[in-house]
């Protein structure tokens, strides 16, 4: 097999390298020359992916990144891994896909096979894809080629996470087109599950991430109502996961971040109107998550009251830009809304974040490109009137943080357990 994967971020790229491990050619394509200049010199950009194992990848011959989209016939399958944002009415920007889908199109041979792993809404693939590939090729998707869908699952930072164990959910237009994507994965995945329908397997995508966002809104409410109430959330959590059944523990924090959970549910709320659907339940949880950096921007406010300051003026450093521990990525970080939120009334902002060390292009919050981590030692962080722990990194010196810092404000419990003689509040 030689296959294509279009798009080598946080998705394409490990799941390139599985491939190549298993014995698939592989060729990985993307639009940054960049990233393609490092893969090719054996090096990563992603931190949870190691130097060692593209360098492995590239030696094999079995993988080779480009950004020469003029693709050969000899491809015997495509694997799409591009984004899909939100626009600025925040509704589902499918730009990429399409886009892509055109490119290869004239690529495509008889018994060519097409997979689409980007998180989208049901019929995307079988209606939008189809569609500019059926064009492009003069092919018939289901006669002429394959068309499938499979939804990515990463989990970045979690190093028992890897791509060859978990299970691979994939749908197909047609039986055969079913067919022919299993027979793929499986030369790389250890479980593939079959399902009906490329809709089904969207569908799949999306209620694993609602399910998450629904989740994490309840326990961010409850930590408010909790607050009020003097009851410690983190303590509430620790002792109803102790009930063997029935419970799955969520944990609150400053905003949801990642590509995934602030995006995805929003998708099927775009799609359900068409149908003349609402989802209450989903916009409400989108609203609750969303309020969370307004709500620590308020503990913020309480406490530098606290010392006689105001945020006029201030101060203040976030500590974590990345959305989620021990990772680099920044993808719709609520840290970047906390900053705007705080500059706005005034104060002086600054960020810390072992893993990204200088803020690179973003969609949404560019102004902040080009800004780097301050340093850490007690000289730079005592300097500051407050630390908004937004990110808990697990090589972050906390104990170091207890020390420098006069007034710390913990969205993660990451001081539950540290002794301090700052004032701490729990946002």
């Amino acid at each position: 097999m030689k296959i294509a994967i279009v798009g080598l971020g946080y998705v394409g790229l490990p799941l390139s390298l599985q491939f190549a491990r298993s014995g698939v050619d592989v060729l990985g394509l993307d639009i940054d020359p960049s990233k393609v200049e490092l893969l090719n010199q054996g090096k990563s950009y992603i931190k949870h992916v190691l130097d060692e194992d593209v360098r492995q990848a590239v030696d094999s011959q079995r993988f080779r990144a480009s950004s020469d989209f003029s693709i050969r016939r000899e491809i015997d399958g495509f694997i799409l891994c591009v984004p899909t944002p939100l626009n600025k009415n925040r509704e589902p920007d499918i730009s990429y896909i399409l886009k892509t889908g055109t490119v290869i199109a004239p690529h495509l041979a008889k018994g060519s096979l097409v997979v689409l792993e980007s998180t989208t809404y049901p019929g995307t693939t079988e209606e939008d894809l189809r569609a500019v590939l059926e064009k492009g090729s003069g092919l018939t998707a289901g006669v002429d080629f394959h068309l499938a869908f499979s939804p990515e699952r990463e989990d970045p930072g979690n190093p028992s996470s890897k791509v060859a164990s978990i299970p691979k959910i994939v749908g197909g237009l047609t039986p055969k087109c079913l067919e022919a994507a299993v027979n793929l994965y499986k030369l790389a995945i250890k479980q593939v599950v079959p399902v009906s329908s490329c809709r089904v397997a969207e569908a799949t995508k999306l209620l694993e991430n609602i399910f998450r966002s629904v989740n994490i809104a309840m326990v961010n409410e409850l930590k408010m109502v909790y607050s009020a109430m003097d009851i410690d959330i983190w303590e509430v959590i620790d002792a109803a996961k102790t009930k063997p059944f029935g419970f799955m523990p969520f944990y609150p924090g400053p905003g949801l971040g990642g590509h995934c959970i602030p995006i995805d549910p929003f998708y099927l709320t775009w799609k359900a109107r068409e149908f003349g659907q609402n989802t209450r339940f989903i916009e409400l949880a989108g609203e609750i998550n969303t309020a969370m950096p307004t709500y620590v921007m308020s503990k913020l406010v309480e406490a530098l009251n606290e010392k006689g300051k105001a945020v006029n003026g201030s101060r203040i450093l976030v500590l974590g830009l990345a959305y989620k521990a021990d990772v680099d990525d920044t993808r719709e970080s609520p840290t970047f809304i906390l900053l705007d939120l705080l500059k706005a009334r005034g104060a002086e902002m600054h960020y810390y974040d072992p893993y990204v060390p200088v803020i690179g292009l973003t969609r949404e919050h560019s102004h902040w490109q080009g800004r780097k981590s301050v340093a850490w030692n007690r000289e730079t962080i005592s300097s500051f009137d407050a630390v908004v722990i937004a990110t808990a990194h697990k090589s972050v010196h906390y104990e170091d943080l207890a020390e420098w810092a006069s007034c710390i404000i913990d969205t993660r419990n990451a001081m539950a357990r540290i002794k301090s003689k700052a004032c701490v509040w729990k946002a």
